[in-house]
């Protein structure tokens, strides 16, 4: 099993450029990584450069905060994939959670998944603002939606993926929900342990200077 079809090459920085996010592109391309993941603003762009590769294009809607109205993600969500977005990533209502609104942290998702359709939706619970109970209900929710992807971390907060939080997902939503971690991964190394750990989808921050080595593991 080749580790790098688990990648998620991420760079969703305010302050990207054009060229960083051509650089990721090829970078992408080079490593064979499964998708880049990039703000919406670029994916018209990434489309361009990825055009003839086996490279996806991933974005996100309602982030960092996910605290933006249901309207605004679906808007962002349909825009982003008439651009050529091949899987939306949005973040889930935290707010709405913490008030044990469950009913609207649930319609949230499922508009924006009934605008994606056949387009895979990750949602984006962000562990390190939540406790194992908010986790486990977070996930519920999630099953409830019948999304793609639950997805640790956006890597705006004050951490990223743990193996411990990663396990309460796993034994919550069994094999019914993939799972994407992210957050504070910067190597191939970091990747592979989470991979071990049954998860599908790594999100790999880009670092311009130190390409990613491409890593081979034996399932």
């Amino acid at each position: 099993m080749d580790i790098s079809s688990y990648i998620d090459y991420t760079l969703l920085k305010s302050t990207s450029t054009e060229r960083e996010i051509i650089d990721l592109c090829r970078e992408a391309k080079r490593h064979n990584f499964y998708a880049v993941c990039i703000n919406s603003a670029y994916v018209a762009l990434a489309k361009q450069l990825l055009t003839n590769s086996n490279v996806k294009i991933c974005t996100v809607v309602g982030f960092p905060l996910g605290a933006m109205s249901t309207a605004a993600k679906v808007y962002e969500a349909k825009q982003a994939i008439d651009d050529g977005a091949d899987e939306i990533e949005m973040v889930m209502n935290l707010g709405f959670l913490k008030s044990k609104n469950y009913v609207s942290v649930l319609k949230d998702i499922i508009d924006v998944r009934l605008t994606t359709k056949k387009t895979p939706l990750k949602v984006i619970l962000e562990i390190s603002e939540l406790n194992k109970n908010e986790i486990i209900k977070a996930c519920e929710i999630c099953l409830d939606a019948q999304i793609d992807y639950i997805k640790t971390s956006s890597g705006f907060s004050k951490s990223g993926a743990t193996l411990t939080a990663t396990k309460i997902i796993k034994k919550t939503v069994r094999d019914a929900v993939k799972i994407q971690v992210a957050g504070d991964i910067k190597d191939m190394e970091t990747s592979i342990k989470f991979v071990e750990a049954g998860v599908h989808r790594v999100g790999l921050s880009a670092v311009a200077k130190t390409p990613p080595r491409a890593v081979r593991i034996v399932s």
